[in-house]
């Protein structure tokens, strides 16, 4: 039997397996179960329900409160006929009658603030003073209706996001008048649940939704992962290598760590296994890569978009700003797997048994709608969601060429069932989101926690940092990419971008996003790890610790690049200063300066990650892994002077080693 082979018994444990694992991690696999008409039923509601977003996202010229709050009603809808009070109610064909009760609770003021969108818009503040005659009634519609939409996003989202939402709204009760803060958070244009994350979200993330979601019908994870194997599967300890690469192309338009740690692990761990990996590093490779995904350009998960509008620069910036450390993050990953590979004297897969690249250039054209998006979106030849629909339309002519998984009408309508119940998640996430900020703009709770993040550092940025990691990293527990930065870009931005601070608009949304996404992999609420770890049959918490140590590289990278924007190619100096310089020569000089801090960047990852592993040519001492790593860290500074200092470092680490290794 071949490595890239799993035999009949370990598909049979690996489908039983996965259902359990996603279900238990994910809480988006948490659905009732329908089956008959009212599967049917369900089926093409979500369907409808996506056609409808992207035929509203590309024509409709309706206000915002009134596309919104029908937005808003329809994910109501939609949620409680996918997700049950609780984990354990898997009846099958049973919608409970509170269920329904809590669904019109909410839907119905959503609903009639869109009838009545214009009438209520001319009160303005009114609408929810005692001066309005029909403002119990009022209060009463926005108070169920936002309770509705938090009680969902308990089912679908988590408790974390609830308690960060619950303790605002308490204070924000408890120093505002009551009917202002209803205001604010419901009736307000521009703030609350209608402010700028649900916004984003109807206008441009939903069509990227389901653009991954026809992108995944026309076998592109496939071709992924049989590129990964030409590329990497026959060198040392390749199956991890595997994964690592599968797992950045893969995540990059998932959207979501656990999903795509068990999605590409229920392959690629077996194969780890196999060639004698134990089973806590094999989860962890898997879960810290498939995290990454969500940091990998140009898509990001669909975050990038997102991050277009909250810092107000192109959509092309964003991507290329990404670029050097995701690069930095996966290098550290398979550096890591490469050197525990050597450690432990693994081998390849036979090169017999592999796909050659050659065999699968036929197949390049499955790229073509993910590579015309980017395009098309970077030059802006047209608006976002215009191109994601164009990528749409490719995705289903480039899949009905795929011979070896043609795309069908079945699959088109999966597709969009699939959309339709993605975009729940994230609409009501970022629907939390609006609360959040909506509190914090009602109190004006901003500047307090400024003053007391400024207070408790003591000016210090690198203190204030700190703090700032800690906060994403416990918010960031088991939310969705996209809304997650929503609720980073509201809470934790801000603060660094202070002035006692001082860290950059652009850096500061990085750090915060960068923290907010590795919470699924950092113990103790680390679920794509856990996922990992359950597919692996390895100790959770093991993998965890495992994998945050792969993922060095995003918990170091975000404090340099906060300090040194050049790292993400802002602000760049040239490396030699020349007077009276023209524009193209100024222009090559800032180019070898850019390729200059990509080069010893890799080579710091290098030592940083040689330095966790304790192995280079052998293995090393106490002594040489704190030297190889104080080198590392400092040529991922950006800087002539760190460089020179860290390349000496590395340099002799790797020189000693050698000449050990050759005598030996």
């Amino acid at each position: 039997m071949s490595d890239t082979d799993l035999t009949g018994k370990e598909i049979a444990e690996i489908e039983a397996n996965v259902d359990a694992v996603m279900k238990k991690y994910d809480r988006e696999s948490n659905v009732r179960h329908w089956k008959g008409k009212p599967a049917v039923i369900v089926r093409w509601l979500s369907a409808l329900f996506s056609l409808y977003c992207i035929y509203v996202t590309l024509f409709s010229t309706a206000m915002p409160e009134v596309r919104l709050n029908v937005f808003l009603g329809l994910i109501l809808i939609l949620g409680y006929l996918h997700y049950p009070i609780r984990k354990t109610r898997h009846r099958v064909n049973h919608i409970p009658i509170y269920d329904l009760l809590i669904m019109l609770a909410g839907v119905i003021p959503f609903f009639y603030f869109a009838a009545n969108a214009e009438s209520i818009i001319k009160l303005a503040l009114r609408v929810t003073s005692p001066r309005n005659p029909n403002y119990r009634i009022m209060i009463a519609m926005a108070v169920l209706a936002i309770l509705s939409a938090m009680e969902l996003c308990r089912r679908c989202v988590g408790i974390p996001i609830l308690c960060v939402v619950g303790a605002l709204m308490v204070y924000a009760f408890s120093t505002v008048r009551f009917g202002k803060v209803i205001y604010d958070l419901y009736y307000s244009t521009g703030d609350g649940l209608r402010s700028t994350p649900i916004e984003v979200c109807a206008k441009y993330i939903v069509v990227f939704i389901i653009f991954g979601a026809f992108l995944e019908r026309t076998g592109i994870s496939t071709f992924f992962i049989n590129l990964a194997n030409a590329i990497a599967g026959a060198s040392a300890g390749g199956p991890a290598k595997v994964a690592v690469i599968s797992s950045a192309l893969c995540g990059m338009v998932s959207g979501s760590s656990v999903g795509n740690t068990v999605t590409t692990g229920s392959v690629t761990i077996p194969m780890m296994k196999r060639t004698g990996y134990k089973p806590e590093f094999a989860g962890a490779v898997e879960a810290a890569a498939s995290t990454g995904g969500q940091i990998m350009p140009p898509i990001m998960g669909a975050a990038a978009f997102l991050m277009a509008e909250y810092m107000g620069i192109p959509y092309s910036q964003v991507a290329l700003k990404a670029i050097l450390p995701a690069v930095l993050y996966f290098a550290g990953i398979y550096i890591a797997v490469h050197l525990e590979a050597r450690k432990l004297g693994l081998k390849g897969i036979p090169k017999e048994e592999l796909p050659r690249i050659l065999a699968l250039l036929p197949k390049v054209y499955l790229l073509l709608p993910l590579v015309i998006l980017v395009i098309m979106v970077s030059t802006n030849m047209y608006t976002m969601q215009f191109s994601a629909a164009i990528a749409i339309g490719l995705a289903i002519v480039v899949g009905l060429f795929n011979s070896d998984d043609r795309i069908t009408f079945r699959k088109i309508i999966d597709a969009l069932e699939a959309g339709g119940k993605g975009t729940i998640t994230v609409a009501v996430a970022c629907a939390m989101a609006g609360l959040v900020a909506g509190c914090i703009t009602s109190t004006g709770l901003a500047s307090e926690i400024i003053t007391m993040v400024v207070n408790v550092s003591g000016g210090h940025a690198f203190i204030a940092l700190f703090l700032t990691m800690l906060c994403c990293i416990v918010l960031g527990m088991g939310v969705p990419t996209t809304a997650n930065y929503c609720i980073m870009a509201a809470t934790c931005a801000p603060i660094l971008m202070a002035p006692a601070i001082g860290i950059e608009k652009i850096c500061a949304h990085f750090f915060v996003f960068y923290f907010g996404i590795v919470a699924d992999i950092t113990p103790p609420v680390a679920l794509a790890a856990y996922a990992g770890s359950a597919i692996a049959k390895a100790p959770p918490m093991k993998t965890a610790f495992n994998a945050t140590k792969l993922a060095i590289g995003a918990f170091i990278v975000p404090y340099i690049f906060a300090f040194t924007p050049a790292m993400l190619f802002e602000n760049v100096e040239p490396i030699i200063h020349i007077a009276d310089a023209g524009p193209v020569l100024m222009n090559i000089l800032v180019a070898l300066e850019i390729a200059l801090i990509c080069g010893t960047a890799l080579l710091g990852i290098f030592g940083v990650a040689a330095s966790l592993n304790g192995y280079l040519f052998g293995h090393m001492n106490f002594m040489m892994r704190v030297i190889i790593c104080a080198g590392g860290l400092s040529m991922l500074v950006p800087g002539l002077m760190s460089d020179v200092v860290g390349l000496v470092l590395v340099g002799f680490v790797a020189a000693v080693q050698y000449m050990k290794c050759k005598k030996a």
